[in-house]
């Protein structure tokens, strides 16, 4: 079963397919993902690599774990599960009723 790893730390220069050839030395890679910012299209500095195995994965981690990809020393560990957070879409910040003075109730 395939297994996911984060990889922090990156230089905002590394590409996937850098980070998916960099890992095959350790293995199969299923996938290999640098986020990026939606706005400006750059590296957010981390990315994520799918193994094909635990046993690869484990490999991955003892090979490159704070070793230098790109000239910056990465982190690597397992990733964790993304954890819910609360939708951001720009509505619904509150505020009540900021900007129109008094109290409502006077309105009634």
């Amino acid at each position: 079963m395939a297994k996911k790893l984060f990889v922090g730390g990156l230089s905002y220069e590394t590409t996937d397919a850098t980070l998916k050839e960099i890992f095959s030395k350790a293995g199969t890679v299923e996938s290999a993902t640098v986020i990026v910012d939606k706005m400006s299209g750059r590296s957010k500095g981390f990315g994520f690599v799918e193994m094909s195995s635990e046993e690869e994965a484990q490999k991955a981690t003892e090979m490159f774990n704070g070793k230098e990809i790109d000239g910056k020393n990465v982190t690597v560990n397992e990733a964790r599960p993304m954890e819910s957070r609360p939708r951001r879409d720009g509505f619904n910040r509150g505020g009540g009723d900021r900007g129109f003075g008094g109290n409502r109730r006077d309105r009634w």
